[in-house]
């Protein structure tokens, strides 16, 4: 894996990472957030364990159903 790939899977980590944690302290199961964002639940866990990409639609929905901004869900990914 180059240099560049490193970071985009450390951007996605940590994406992964804020988004399950927010999930985590709003109460919501994947399971409860992927009906919010109208996806399947093992996407949900694929997105928090950084192998899958997402769409810039998929995060906005998903900041929406979490009750964040977007820039929220990607602090500390730059």
């Amino acid at each position: 894996m180059d240099n560049s790939a490193k970071r985009y899977h450390q951007f996605l980590e940590i994406l992964g990472k804020n988004i399950r944690e927010r999930r985590n302290v709003n109460g919501l199961s994947q399971e409860k957030l992927a009906f919010s964002v109208d996806t399947a639940r093992n996407y949900i866990g694929c997105i928090e364990r950084a192998e899958k990409n997402l769409s810039l639609k998929t995060l906005y929905k998903i900041a929406k159903a979490l009750d964040v901004k977007v820039e929220d869900l990607l602090k500390g990914t730059m």
